[in-house]
């Protein structure tokens, strides 16, 4: 679920003591914040639907025509800022672990001749999904050990809770019904394990990963084929905390 306000400020020369206020003002901040007068300055906060700030986002701002991309992540303080050039239509996108989440789309107009500068305030209201599922995490069969062929994956995944300095998650490994339940149950545990050793030794706060094996307990398909198996046989990240 998404939600936005944003409001635009333009700054016209009404009369000439306030065209003279305003470009004083302004041109301080051409020069230390938009030196590239093509440019319109975007600022805002990202939050959740309870005003939450959101720590660590990465808000895409996709030019409609070029498909060019800039990009912002929020800081300690929810805020984040770019600048985009003028007279093109953007798509925004809120960026997930594997994916990217279509927000909204706006246009920044050409600038006018009795304008000096152009400013958005974008506010950003966002509730991600708490649990994904690491898609390419693979280990050898009946044991723990992680294969190569995960790496990339968990490196993606240690990048993305790098940007997120409070966020807490859950390790989840789950098993097809092969098996005892108990050794299911263990393996699925060392399993998850794993992916959090990896994550601490690639320098991740050991506070932030908890590692839970759930077994064979919590299927997402029938245990009646091989396809179906494997897709119940998969590791989960879930947001215990933002």
């Amino acid at each position: 679920m998404i939600g936005l306000k944003y409001r635009t400020m333009f700054i016209k020369k009404l009369n000439s003591f306030f065209t003279l206020l305003i470009i004083l003002v302004f041109s301080v901040n051409a020069f230390s914040q938009n030196t590239d007068l093509k440019t319109a300055a975007i600022e805002g906060v990202i939050t959740d639907f309870s005003n939450n700030i959101k720590i660590g986002e990465t808000i895409i701002f996709q030019n409609s025509e070029t498909n060019k991309v800039y990009t912002a992540v929020s800081n300690d303080n929810g805020k984040f800022s770019v600048k985009l050039p003028y007279k093109n239509d953007y798509i925004i996108k809120i960026k997930g672990f594997n994916d990217e989440q279509y927000y909204t789309e706006f246009n920044i107009p050409a600038l006018q001749d009795n304008q000096t500068e152009l400013y958005f305030d974008i506010d950003i209201q966002i509730e991600l999904p708490k649990l994904f599922t690491l898609d390419n995490v693979y280990f050898d069969t009946g044991k723990a050990t992680l294969k190569p062929a995960s790496y990339e994956e968990l490196n993606n995944l240690f990048e993305y809770l790098s940007l997120k300095k409070t966020t807490v998650v859950e390790i989840a490994g789950h098993t097809d019904d092969v098996g005892s339940e108990e050794l299911n149950m263990t393996l699925s545990q060392n399993r998850a394990k794993s992916v959090r050793d990896y994550l601490i030794k690639k320098g991740m706060s050991p506070e932030r990963i908890i590692a839970k094996g759930y077994g064979e307990t919590q299927p997402i398909k029938l245990n009646d084929s091989d396809e179906n198996r494997a897709k119940n046989r998969r590791t989960e990240v879930r947001l215990i905390k933002e």
